[in-house]
């Protein structure tokens, strides 16, 4: 089983504004990716979620990418 991406790099906070770390945990479509995919915790996985939103809400990264 794999650690957490977060947790082993000592991220303590998700940041909006580092889209291209975000884009790493989206499909081609842009959507996110589930906890299982990602090998991400249950807490990182909220504020994944969380900055991926707000990302998507300034226009750093697309809703839907063709």
């Amino acid at each position: 089983m794999r650690q957490c991406y977060f947790c082993t790099n000592n991220i303590k906070e998700v940041d909006y504004k580092e889209s291209e770390l975000l884009k790493k945990f989206l499909n081609f479509q842009s959507k996110i990716l589930p906890r299982e995919e990602t090998n991400v915790c249950a807490k990182h996985q909220r504020k994944l979620a969380r900055a991926v939103k707000r990302c998507r809400f300034l226009g750093l990264i697309p809703f839907v990418s063709r």
